[in-house]
């Protein structure tokens, strides 16, 4: 008897073990065939330009008229698996009357996930190169989101006449982030998005996605943006990214405040620290800082306020 359920309580982690990994690879499988037919059934609706020498390819997006003023250029905080589809509320309103471009780094969106570092530098230079290859030309009125923010500012103190203004979406200043420690990125999502297993979870996309929760997206456009979803949730581009925020922070952090007209929303959710960094930046750069009682994608709850504000303050600085 006691050999008996020797052998059951030896046995049974065994066989959990192997029905849990038979599971995941079968989801595994299920996940990367779904994949290649969204590929097929959701081609990029801009373009994809080859960033280097391995072929490696960005999507850029861009739309609307304006050709005698600067290009709106919209940048994704970390994470944001469908940036053409988190800012389109925004640009659609702004897109009449100016050129927007949406830029979707390594690892974003429809842009392929890349072997290049992430380093600020290395970014830099994959985002204005997949500008001019799309056909874009500076000067351009940036609009960073949340991490964008850190790059925003290392891109107008490098490249100024590039950056005619800086229109910052809660988005966050070197500072912060140099002396945060952060744990941004769950192991545990990681591996349910690279295994598939996500897409088991009921609504997850539709609840992660600001977008789709607010209603902004069509039915076809919710079934495109939950595609990438599933594909683009934390990607090594990204987990890399997370890496090196603080070192990436740190070197802007170095350089001097670009001398540029500033304007900050900033979300009144953000906690203390944040608020007091953004407000302070602005401040001291001389810019100004419109605070909002929404949450961290304000570009998805006070899409039409920030519209109508950053159009005043793009016509006030022309």
């Amino acid at each position: 008897m006691k050999k008996k359920l020797k052998w059951i309580a030896i046995g049974l982690p065994i066989l959990l073990l192997v029905g849990i990994a038979l599971m995941v690879m079968s989801n595994l499988s299920n996940h990367r065939q779904l994949v290649e037919e969204e590929k097929e059934a959701y081609p990029p609706p801009g373009t994809l330009v080859e960033i280097g020498d391995n072929g490696d390819k960005l999507h850029v997006f861009s739309k609307g008229g304006g050709s005698d003023k600067a290009t709106l250029v919209f940048m994704a905080g970390l994470g944001t698996s469908s940036p053409v589809f988190a800012f389109q509320e925004l640009y659609s309103y702004l897109s009449d009357d100016y050129r927007i471009a949406v830029v979707e780094r390594a690892g974003y969106g429809w842009s392929n996930i890349t072997s290049s570092p992430r380093d600020i530098d290395t970014v830099l230079e994959e985002t204005r190169t997949a500008l001019q290859k799309s056909g874009e030309s500076a000067p351009y009125i940036l609009f960073p989101h949340s991490m964008a923010g850190v790059e925003a500012l290392y891109w107008a103190g490098l490249y100024p006449d590039e950056v005619k203004a800086i229109v910052g979406i809660d988005a966050g200043v070197p500072q912060f982030y140099a002396e945060a420690e952060l744990t941004i990125l769950s192991p545990v999502i990681t591996f349910l998005a690279n295994t598939g297993m996500m897409r088991s979870q009921p609504d997850i996309c539709h609840d992660n996605v600001p977008a789709i929760s607010e209603g902004q997206l069509t039915g076809q456009e919710v079934d495109m943006a939950c595609a990438l979803f599933y594909r683009r949730t934390q990607t090594d581009n990204m987990l890399e990214e997370a890496d090196l925020l603080k070192d990436n922070s740190e070197l802007v952090l170095a350089e001097d405040k670009p001398d540029v007209p500033l304007y900050f929303f900033i979300s009144a959710r953000g906690g203390d620290r944040w608020n007091d960094m953004l407000t302070s930046y602005a401040g001291n750069a001389g810019g100004e800082y419109h605070i909002l009682d929404a949450d961290h994608y304000l570009h998805n709850y006070e899409a039409a306020l920030i519209a109508e504000k950053s159009r005043v303050f793009i016509e006030r600085i022309d």
